[in-house]
């Protein structure tokens, strides 16, 4: 890529990212006005346990806009475990275990929709016209495919990685969500589901919203290795770790010689994030908490992250606990959300067979 290609690129996606900023902020008043006119779509993939990272940075947003008053749709996305997995290990664990944890924070089943991928079958009959809408170019390009790909555990790419960005069309648009919770990577993503909406409503007739993405303004938490916060890294500290394994786990953080502590994310990462962690758990200015914590050191630190995290975390683990011991009742939380979300597929899979002109 010369200097002008890339230069022009990154210049496109400043304008792109300063543009959503601005529609996110733009949404936030109009959901703060009337969340109850708002569709929001969001989900995770069950590859591991979820940490401190996915509360921070999309869990808590959720329960923010369900708790206002917004129709939240809460996807499982196990068919999307296979896109850069040779196999599905563990995945009755994992689905479950990330149930558990929405559910010991607060999601309401009876104002959220939490439902599997693979239990949709109307959402999935979505991905094959709206395949036919998108170049293989347009797949190929997509940076974020690109970065699975780079990142894949398989030894080859399969065909269903270059599709990863249309099967999320199909989650996002089988409920006509306006609202799509995202960070910026996510961007050209959710632009492609525009893209998908827009080209199908022109060649066959209005069915689908344009979603808009709802920029997430959660900062980044780094793992305990200095790297971003990853299940697939070993670096991060899960939502159902037991107190001692979190005291654990932070006591290994990585942080810097310094032994004075200061709130500075560009010059001391490792320090400043746990400053942050400890500040988002106590609801203060991390500024405050490292002025507080002064000469103590990393050792202070620790034990002030260790503390804010277990109490911050203690009464959702109470909870996480009680629903586990109740399987069934867990269970028939996601066989009722998959029974309304599949209600609502085939409905969308009703009109985009009119519009079409086929026939069941």
């Amino acid at each position: 890529m010369s200097i002008a290609t890339a230069t022009a690129t990154a210049t496109a996606t400043a304008s792109t990212h300063a543009a959503a900023e601005r529609r996110s902020a733009e949404l936030e008043r109009e959901i703060a006005e009337n969340p109850g006119r708002f569709r929001v779509l969001s989900g995770d993939r069950p590859t591991g346990p979820l940490h401190l990272g996915h509360y921070f940075g999309t869990l808590r947003n959720r329960l923010r806009l369900q708790d206002l008053g917004a129709e939240v749709f809460v996807l499982i996305a196990d068919y999307q475990v296979l896109t850069d997995r040779d196999t599905a290990e563990r995945l009755g664990e994992y689905t479950e275990g990330l149930l558990l944890d929405h559910l010991a924070l607060g999601l309401d089943p009876d104002r959220t929709t939490v439902f599997n991928h693979s239990a949709v079958p109307a959402l999935n009959q979505l991905v094959l016209p709206f395949l036919s809408l998108v170049s293989v170019a347009e797949l190929s390009r997509n940076p974020t495919v690109k970065d699975e790909i780079a990142h894949s555990r398989q030894a080859a790419v399969s065909g269903l990685m270059y599709t990863y960005p249309v099967h999320q069309a199909a989650d996002i648009l089988f409920c006509k969500a306006a609202l799509v919770p995202v960070g910026q990577d996510q961007l050209p993503h959710l632009e492609l589901t525009r893209t998908v909406a827009r080209r199908f409503n022109e060649r066959y007739g209005k069915v689908f919203p344009e979603p808009d993405a709802l920029l997430s303004t959660a900062p980044l938490l780094l793992g305990t290795d200095g790297a971003k916060m990853s299940k697939s890294r070993a670096n991060a500290i899960p939502l159902a770790a037991t107190a001692d394994e979190t005291a654990r786990l932070i006591r290994g953080a990585t942080t810097d010689a310094e032994r004075h502590i200061t709130y500075d994310p560009q010059a001391r990462p490792g320090v400043s994030s746990l400053v942050l962690l400890a500040a988002l758990c106590l609801d203060r200015d991390p500024h405050d908490v490292a002025a507080e914590i002064g000469d103590g050191g990393a050792a202070a630190l620790k034990r002030t992250v260790t503390d804010a995290v277990n109490g911050h975390l203690a009464p959702a683990r109470a909870r996480r606990a009680e629903y586990a011991a109740d399987p069934a009742y867990v269970r028939a939380v996601l066989r009722a959300g998959n029974e309304r979300a599949a209600q609502v597929a085939e409905r969308t899979l009703e009109e985009v067979r009119a519009a079409m002109g086929t026939f069941r």
